[in-house]
């Protein structure tokens, strides 16, 4: 009995051998010396090379409407903040009881002043019939004289009365434009009255919204008190965003904007509309104004954060970190057959964590990405993929496969 128990422990042992060799067999070769480096593919996509910069909603055109008589009470007002009113609205009425007693006063100057036209104009045809008649006189007085039938003294003396009464024909037509001059005098200032008398009725100069009103109820009005109202023309809002030095003139009209405001995420569209030619000498920032595609979004004074988009291109695109710079200029890690070489680049947009590359690379190369400052040209490293990447890469497809 004793030999069939040997027997099954020499089996026994001789099975765990063979297994202890087996599990010590070698797999596929890695060396677990070389440094371990983070790498990213080099692919096409879109970049956007933006500015973003923040300012507040303020009125494209303010209108400023003052009153144009002065020292007339405000009888009524019409308007409130917030109304929208078209051009030609009546907005307030100021009192008329002085203007319409000038009015009054004026029109009877009028009829007083027709009275001494007719006058002198009577008085130039007096004049013309007895300038007419002592002419007569004076031409027979001569020929008498000449006869010897009259004195050569009646004869001068009618010569004179003649002149005399040509002289007065002269007086009479000066009568006559005086008084005419007078009425065209007193229709000026009749029309003038008229004039200030529409005025009292203070009309929008403009269509727009009303967002200030300086005005109360028998105040005397006055253009140095301040405009009775404030008008936003059509009601245009737009905003004025501040820029910094540098991206001042890297922004140009015609340019895309999005815009939010705080505390929402809803985008606002818009495009720059004028790019101010200043800097604040203070801030140091310059100005972009940017009308918006709907500005029933937004309020007068409203801050809001915008997004230019100056331009947008497909590109070669790598992680922001595998870019170098030294004396030699830009350069990535690349990595092939498990040896990093250093590649000359030239870069292009940046956009966010990644960088356009306009030459030096081809896609599908693999670059470092991170700990590529410990590694040198002709190393030896193992190579790991970027989870950031696939799981971005993973985003844009499910993004592109979305309807």
């Amino acid at each position: 009995m004793a030999r069939p128990i040997r027997r099954f422990g020499w089996l026994m042992l001789l099975l765990i051998l063979g297994l202890s060799a087996a599990a010590q067999e070698p797999g596929p070769a890695v060396d677990l010396t070389l440094p371990s480096v983070t790498v990213s593919e080099v692919t096409v996509q879109t970049l956007r090379d933006r500015v973003i910069a923040s300012g507040l909603v303020a009125p494209v055109e303010e209108v400023q409407v003052s009153p144009l008589v002065e020292g007339q009470p405000i009888d009524a007002l019409l308007a409130d903040v917030g109304d929208r009113v078209e051009e030609g609205d009546v907005l307030a009425r100021l009192s008329t009881a002085t203007l319409e007693l000038q009015l009054s006063q004026l029109a009877a100057n009028r009829a007083s002043v027709r009275a001494q036209i007719a006058q002198a104009e009577a008085s130039l045809v007096q004049a013309v019939a007895n300038a007419e008649e002592a002419e007569r006189v004076a031409e027979r007085t001569a020929r008498l004289a000449q006869e010897g039938t009259v004195p050569r003294a009646q004869a001068d003396q009618a010569q004179a009365a003649a002149i005399a009464a040509r002289a007065a024909v002269g007086v009479a037509e000066q009568g006559v434009e005086a008084a005419r001059a007078q009425m065209e005098l007193v229709e000026a200032q009749i029309a003038n009255a008229e004039l200030q008398l529409a005025r009292t009725e203070v009309r929008a100069p403009v269509s727009g919204l009303v967002v200030g009103r300086n005005a109360q109820v028998g105040a005397v009005a006055s253009a140095a008190a301040g405009p009775l109202f404030t008008l936003v023309r059509d009601g245009e809002l737009e905003l004025r965003a501040e820029l910094a030095e540098g991206d001042l003139l890297r922004v140009s009209p015609g340019q895309r904007a999005t815009m939010t405001a705080v505390g929402s995420t809803a985008p606002i569209e818009g495009v720059v509309r004028l790019v101010e030619p200043t800097i604040n000498p203070q801030t140091r920032m310059g100005v972009a104004r940017i009308a918006l595609d709907d500005d029933a979004r937004v309020v007068q004074g409203m801050f809001l954060t915008a997004e230019i988009l100056l331009r947008e291109e497909r590109q070669l695109a790598v992680p922001v970190t595998a870019i170098g710079t030294g004396a030699e200029g830009t350069s990535v890690m690349r990595i092939r057959d498990g040896v990093a070489e250093q590649v000359a680049v030239r870069t292009g947009i940046r956009d966010g964590s990644l960088i356009g590359v306009v030459e030096g690379l081809s896609p599908g190369d693999l670059v470092v990405t991170k700990a590529g400052a410990f590694v040198r040209a002709g190393d030896r490293v193992n190579s790991i993929p970027d989870a950031d990447q696939r799981v971005a890469a993973r985003s844009a497809a499910d993004g592109e496969d979305t309807p």
